[in-house]
């Protein structure tokens, strides 16, 4: 068995803004609830019923926690879990449960809650979109198909649950990672048993983590008070989180100036240079591993299931404009889906939609007229995006970049909860998406275009491209695994399966009165380890 990793974690008008925001920072010191504004509704504290935004994550995250957890800066912690082990081949990990973990209601947390949450999220009928997420486990695929039943997933709860054995179909390096995200958070079987369903009802929910939920206003805000029976209760500063839907990022931008915000989750981009010069200090921008893409629907019936059609949508669409002039340098242009920084991977030798205008273009028009379009058969297309001044522009432009193509666009807006289940259910032709890494490692974001995959929304479908992430997943060298995996990229490229847009950085406003925050590629913070300065 090998050593745990956690057991080495473990050891004029700008002045009066000026003074205006000094006062707003100034006063939040004096209180200990922390305001953030984030850019949707959670859907469900039931975490197989979650939509997959990254707002879920940050309230997910603070009220729940799976066998690691993470610091300000990213890195791996202990979390549920206090020490583990791996066998040789990669494919056992045994895990040791903390003594002192206990749910918010007081009892404690077992091995055997890992093994319901990780079967619920698995059952068929949850349709979590997200279950595949756990399919390194052995028999987690069939389970969730419904061809075993859920005892047979590949995982035990030991020593009176004090110990949880998990065994995998493969060694899976990024497996401690993945523990972190909330597909693999434990559940309550105390009150699943008691409640069914309506466990996540207020009056009956209980959480792990640092924070715990104690009131829900639809469409305007969650709020969670710190959880008495978290282990590490004595170090969690705050005394309340509010987390306010605000997908208007400039009505949430005000909401900061107004001192009614001390958090804003990703800014408008067009306000960025402004912010630069006037809340210099509470403006953040980082590199983060994050794709904004645009999906294209393969099913029967929808011209964009015509490869031809795909890549000449793909090739009219000016990314440096949409970068550097749309979003004023507050995102890079995408020429590929994985997105740069990707621990151990280098990404595509040369894109398929790089080159010259003129000459896209021009073999735009000539792909079209091939697929039987042109000025008496236009190509017409319903674009879907999530509501956001954004995103429509985003959606306008490119609906303006395939106009020379003869292509009539319907742009169609809807909240995000809602668009990604409407996109989810295959009614586009094209549809906004972005995808932020649950965990570094590019597999993350391949597996977004494997057939079958819950939020594979174009349901884009290569045999050739799932048999290189099965083999992928098989191979334990580090290098042979990066070359399947750069090759299946490659191959879902040239079949135009998205159409890459953009990367992500982190745009966050804060407070520059938190402690605790900290810029991280992945940017998560959670709420546990922020405070307000004295």
């Amino acid at each position: 068995m090998s050593a745990s990793p956690l057991q080495r974690n473990a050891s004029g008008l700008a002045l009066g803004l000026a003074m205006a925001t000094s006062t707003l920072f100034a006063s939040a010191t004096q209180a200990q609830t922390l305001d953030i504004g984030v850019m949707g509704e959670l859907a469900s504290f039931d975490t197989s019923q979650v939509a997959g935004g990254v707002w879920e994550s940050q309230v997910l995250m603070d009220v729940y926690e799976g066998l690691f957890k993470l610091a300000p800066d990213g890195e791996l912690l202990p979390g549920m879990a206090t020490d583990y082990q791996v066998s040789e081949d990669g494919r056992t990990y045994t895990f040791q449960l903390r003594d002192d973990a206990r749910w918010s209601d007081g009892e404690p947390v077992t091995a055997e809650d890992f093994v319901t949450g990780w079967r619920h999220l698995l059952k068929p009928r949850n349709a979590s979109k997200y279950a595949y997420m756990l399919y390194p486990v052995v028999n987690a695929e069939a389970v969730n198909r419904g061809d075993m039943p859920p005892e047979k997933l590949g995982v035990e709860a030991l020593d009176e649950g004090r110990t949880l054995r998990v065994e995998l179909e493969h060694s899976t390096p990024y497996f401690p990672q993945l523990l972190t995200h909330y597909t693999a958070y434990p559940l309550p079987t105390h009150l699943l048993e008691e409640h069914g369903s309506d466990w996540v009802d207020l009056e009956h929910i209980a959480t792990n983590g640092a924070f715990t939920p104690v009131e829900w206003v639809s469409q305007s805000r969650i709020s969670v008070e710190p959880n008495s029976q978290y282990y590490d209760a004595e170090q969690v500063s705050l005394e309340r989180v509010n987390y306010h839907t605000s997908e208007d990022r400039n009505a949430a931008l005000s909401r900061f100036r107004a001192g009614e915000l001390d958090i804003v989750r990703e800014y408008a981009s067009e306000r960025y240079q402004w912010l630069k010069e006037n809340l210099p200090e509470a403006t953040r921008m980082a590199p983060y591993l994050g794709s904004y893409y645009y999906v294209f629907n393969h099913r029967d019936g929808h011209p964009t299931s015509d490869a031809r059609v795909r890549e000449a949508l793909s090739l009219a669409i000016r990314r440096k404009v949409l970068a550097e002039q749309l979003m004023q340098g507050t995102f890079e242009p995408a020429h590929a889906f994985v997105p740069p920084g990707v621990n151990h991977y280098e990404g595509l030798d040369e894109a398929p939609t790089a080159g010259k205008l003129e000459a896209r273009m021009a073999r735009a028009r000539k792909l079209l007229q091939e697929a039987g379009y042109g000025p008496d058969n236009p190509l017409q297309l319903r674009l879907r995006y999530n509501s956001s001044e954004e995103h429509k522009r985003i959606a306008v432009a490119i609906a303006a970049m395939w106009r020379p193509l003869g292509v009539e666009v319907d742009l169609i807006n809807a909240e995000a909860t809602v668009h990604y289940q409407t996109i989810a259910e295959g009614d586009f032709d094209v549809a906004r998406a972005g995808w932020v890494a649950d965990y570094n490692d590019a597999e993350n974001f391949l597996t977004l275009l494997k057939s079958g995959v819950g939020n594979n929304y174009g349901a884009y479908a290569n045999p050739a491209f799932d048999a290189l992430l099965e083999k992928a997943a098989r191979t334990q060298d580090a290098d042979a695994r990066q070359a399947l995996l750069e090759e299946a990229e490659t191959l879902a490229m040239q079949d135009h399966a998205v159409a890459p847009l953009l990367y992500y950085v982190s745009r966050n406003l804060v407070n520059p009165a938190l402690k605790g925050w900290q810029n991280n590629i992945e940017d998560d913070h959670p709420s546990r380890w922020i405070s307000f300065e004295e």
